[in-house]
């Protein structure tokens, strides 16, 4: 090979090279905020629920409709009614919150997905008063949060809760 040609080759392989990291540099701007975002850890996606459980303690309806994102969907552990909307998600909390419940997770599985996405599945329990009688009861459940980060807010997505079908 010739210098001349070892110095075309050498071209081509350099303008191949910028190329090359400048598709890769576009794409990376094309894809948008939380691209580069590291992925949370499972620690911290567990810990959503706790700011759940803090927002039922409360009693307020409107700010546990606020942890859930506006196209969220809940399946809620003491009513047949999906709820698919924030006035479906205000209404059960309404009625839920009455009975002052008090949650607590007896075991979790936490799947990070990506740096804006994660499920916690698992099964807890919640301490329920009734508001009339005083009387104390505990209502044990499988669990299932989808979670969101949008906007650079973790929401629910998806919230199924049901009654442990067994005791």
């Amino acid at each position: 090979m010739t210098r001349r040609s070892l110095s075309k080759r050498a071209a081509i392989v350099t303008a191949t090279a910028v190329v090359a990291v400048g598709t890769v540099a576009a794409g990376g701007a094309v894809a948008g905020p939380g691209w580069g975002d590291s992925k949370p850890g499972k620690k911290q996606i567990a810990g959503l629920f706790d700011q759940w459980n803090r927002a039922l303690q409360t009693g307020d309806p409107e700010q546990v409709a606020d942890l859930y994102a506006k196209d969220g969907v809940l399946l809620p552990t003491v009513s047949n009614k999906v709820r698919t909307d924030r006035a479906g998600i205000v209404d059960y909390f309404e009625h839920f919150l009455v009975n002052k419940p008090v949650g607590t997770k007896i075991e979790t599985h936490v799947n990070v997905l990506d740096s804006n996405s994660a499920i916690d599945t698992g099964t807890y329990e919640f301490a329920l008063t009734d508001p009339e009688t005083g009387e104390k009861s505990t209502v044990e459940a499988r669990y299932t949060y989808a979670y969101e980060k949008r906007g650079g807010e973790w929401l629910i997505v998806n919230h199924h809760s049901s009654k442990m079908p067994e005791g």
